[in-house]
C-alpha cells in the first residue's frame, strides 16, 4: 500500500476508504459469504473450484487481498490485482443442478459477477451502517464509488445508488435458493476452524452478520432470527476491544495514507 505514484481509484475522504478501513468489515465479510451462498451458480463455483473447506483462511486471504489492494492501493497495483482475479475466474466453469436441469455456469459470467458484487456491497454497507462511523457522502456515495471496483473485474452496470442496489438484489429473487449445498456451506461458515479460544468471539460476529440479513434471505438459508437489538451492543463492545488492540483503522489504510502524504510532499498530486 505504501508504494505507487497516485492516490488510487478512491483515496482519502472516499466512502470506500471509510467503510473498508474500519473494523465492521469483519462482520461484513461473514455476511458476504452467507449472501454468496444463496446463488447456486456462485456456490457451485466455490464448492467445485475453491479450497474453502481445506484451506478456509487461505481462500479468505485471497479475497481480502483483492479488497484491500483495490481500495487502498495505487491504480497500477489495483489493476494487477484485478487481472489476477479475472485470470482465476476464467478457469472457474462447471454445471449445477436446478429445476431446469443441468445448468452451466462460469465465474466470468456477468450475471454471477454482478451477484457477487451486490452481495459484497450490500454486506459491507449494512454492517457499517450498524457498527461503523459516518460515510463521506452517505450510503449512496459508497455504492456509487465502489461500483468502480465491480467494473474493474468485469461487472456490467453495477448499482450506483442504494435504491439500485436493492433493486438489483431483488431481481435475483427467483434464482436464489437454500438447499443441501448451501446448508453445508452455511454450516462451515458458522463453524470456521478458529482456535477454541476465538470461537465465542467468532460466534458473536456470525450472529451479528445474520442479524443484518433480510428476513427472506435468512429464511432461505434456514438461519434463526437474531434480533439486532441483542447483537448491536455486544458486537459494539467486541469491536471496541479489538480496536484497542489493533487500532481504529486498518494497517493497509495507514500505509496508503503514508503513500498519499509522501506524494503530496513531493507535489505529485
Amino acid at each position: 500500500m505504501a508504494d505507487g505514484s497516485d492516490v488510487g481509484y478512491f483515496g482519502p475522504g472516499s466512502a470506500p476508504w471509510a467503510v473498508h478501513g474500519s473494523l465492521p468489515t469483519i462482520v461484513g465479510g461473514v455476511r458476504a459469504l452467507l449472501m454468496q451462498a444463496l446463488h447456486p451458480g456462485a456456490l457451485a463455483g466455490v464448492m467445485q473450484h475453491s479450497r474453502y473447506e481445506t484451506d478456509a483462511f487461505g481462500r479468505l486471504a485471497g479475497t481480502t487481498q483483492w479488497l484491500t489492494v483495490v481500495t487502498f492501493g495505487a491504480r497500477a497495483a489495483a489493476d494487477r490485482e484485478c487481472a489476477r482475479v479475472k485470470g482465476l475466474h476464467r478457469k472457474v466453469t462447471g454445471t449445477y443442478e436446478s429445476a431446469q436441469g443441468t445448468t452451466p455456469y462460469a465465474a466470468s459470467d456477468p450475471d454471477l459477477l454482478r451477484w457477487v458484487h451486490v452481495a459484497f456491497t450490500d454486506s459491507f454497507l449494512a454492517t457499517h451502517e450498524v457498527w461503523g462511523g459516518p460515510i463521506p457522502g452517505g450510503p449512496d456515495a459508497y455504492v456509487r464509488e465502489w461500483a468502480k471496483a465491480g467494473e474493474l473485474v468485469g461487472v456490467v452496470d453495477p448499482p450506483r445508488s442504494v435504491a439500485e442496489l436493492r433493486s438489483q438484489i431483488a431481481d435475483y429473487g427467483p434464482v436464489l435458493r437454500g438447499d443441501a449445498a448451501s446448508a453445508r456451506t452455511v454450516s462451515f461458515i458458522r463453524n470456521m476452524p478458529f482456535p477454541l479460544a476465538a470461537k465465542p468471539a467468532y460466534g458473536l460476529l456470525f450472529a451479528g452478520a445474520v442479524s443484518t440479513m433480510p428476513p427472506e434471505h435468512r429464511a432461505l438459508l434456514r438461519l434463526p432470527t437474531v434480533p439486532l437489538t441483542v447483537t448491536k451492543p455486544l458486537i459494539s463492545t467486541l469491536l471496541g476491544t479489538l480496536g484497542l488492540v489493533l487500532g481504529p483503522e486498518s494497517p493497509s489504510m495507514r500505509a496508503a495514507e503514508s503513500r498519499v502524504e509522501s506524494l503530496a510532499s513531493e507535489d505529485l498530486i
